[in-house]
C-alpha cells in the first residue's frame, strides 16, 4: 500500500508541475509559430530577390532546403527557453558547438567546397554554358552544385572540379562578355606585295558572315619573318552569343577564302627552303 500511495503522491506532484507549465507552453507555442511565420515570409522575399539576382536556381534550392531546418531548430530552442528549460537549451547549443568543430575538422574539404559553391552562386566568375579554363581543364560549364562544378571538355570528357579549387585559382572565361578573338597566319613569298596580300585578306575578313565589324574590327599584320616566308597574322572577333555561327566554321571559311583569293592574285605561298653545304668539295649525286 505504501508503494501505491507513493505513486499517487508522485503523480499529483507531476500533475501540478504540468498544470503550472501549461501557460508557458501556450505562450511558447504561439511565439514559436509567429517566429516560423515571419521566417517563412522572409524566405519568400529572399527567394524572389535571389531569383532576380542569381543566374540559376542553385542558391534558391540551397536556401529553400537549409532555412527550414535552421528556423525549425531556432524555434525549438526558443520554445524550450520560454517554457523555462533554459538549461536544456544551453546544453543543446554547447553540444552543437562541439559537434560543429569536430565535423569541421573531419570534413574540412567538403565544407570548403560547400562554402565556395555558395559564394560562387552569389557572385561567380561564369554562367551556365560559358566556355572557361581552370587549371588544366577547359570546356563549357554544365552545372554548378554545392560541392563541385561540372565542366564538359571539347573532346567530350565530363570533369567535376571542386568548387574550392576554382575559387582559389585563376579562371579564364572566354565567353562572359560575348566577344572572343580568333586568329590565323598565312605565309607568303618574300617577293610578294605585302600590302596587296593584306588588303586581300582584309577584304575576306570584312565580308565573312559572323565576324564582328563594328565594335571590334578585324586586322592584319606581319606576325613573323620566317626562313622562307613572311607570315601575315589575321585577327578578328566573333560574338559567342550568336548561335547562328560556329567559331570553327568561321575560321575555316576565312582561311579557305583567303588562300583562294591570294592564289588568284598570283601571290605565292612557298614551302620550306633547304640549304645544302658541301664542305668536302665532293660532287653530290641527287637521286629521284
Amino acid at each position: 500500500m505504501d508503494i501505491i500511495n507513493d505513486l499517487k503522491e508522485q503523480f499529483w506532484i507531476y500533475y501540478d508541475s504540468i498544470i503550472s507549465y501549461i501557460p508557458r507552453i501556450i505562450i511558447a507555442t504561439i511565439i514559436s509559430l509567429i517566429f516560423l511565420r515571419v521566417v517563412k515570409a522572409m524566405q519568400k522575399k529572399l527567394t524572389a530577390f535571389l531569383t532576380h539576382k542569381a543566374d540559376d536556381q542553385l542558391l534558391n534550392n540551397f536556401m529553400n532546403s537549409f532555412l527550414p531546418i535552421l528556423s525549425g531548430l531556432i524555434a525549438l530552442l526558443l520554445f524550450l527557453y520560454i517554457v523555462g528549460l533554459g538549461g536544456i537549451t544551453k546544453s543543446i547549443m554547447g553540444t552543437a558547438g562541439v559537434s560543429a568543430i569536430v565535423i569541421g575538422f573531419a570534413f574540412k574539404d567538403i565544407g570548403e567546397n560547400f562554402l565556395a559553391g555558395v559564394m560562387m552562386a552569389f557572385n561567380r566568375p561564369f554562367r551556365l554554358g560559358d566556355t572557361v579554363k581552370s587549371g588544366d581543364v577547359e570546356g563549357k560549364i554544365v552545372e554548378l552544385s554545392l560541392r563541385d562544378t561540372h565542366i564538359k571538355t571539347f573532346d567530350g570528357k565530363d570533369v567535376y572540379v571542386p568548387n574550392g579549387q576554382i575559387l582559389k585559382n585563376p579562371v579564364y572565361n572566354y565567353t562572359i562578355d560575348g566577344f572572343l578573338r580568333h586568329q590565323f597566319s598565312i605565309g607568303i613569298d618574300y617577293d610578294s606585295d605585302i600590302k596587296e596580300a593584306r588588303d586581300i585578306i582584309m577584304n575576306i575578313l570584312e565580308n565573312e558572315p559572323g565576324i564582328i565589324q563594328d565594335e571590334k574590327k578585324p586586322a592584319t599584320m606581319i606576325g613573323e619573318l620566317g626562313s622562307s616566308s613572311i607570315n601575315i597574322t589575321s585577327q578578328y572577333w566573333i560574338n559567342t552569343f550568336d548561335s547562328k555561327f560556329s567559331g570553327v566554321e568561321i575560321k575555316t571559311q576565312a582561311i579557305k577564302k583567303s588562300l583562294t583569293a591570294l592564289e588568284n592574285a598570283g601571290i605565292n605561298m612557298p614551302g620550306n627552303i633547304l640549304e645544302l653545304k658541301n664542305y668536302n668539295q665532293v660532287p653530290v649525286k641527287l637521286e629521284n
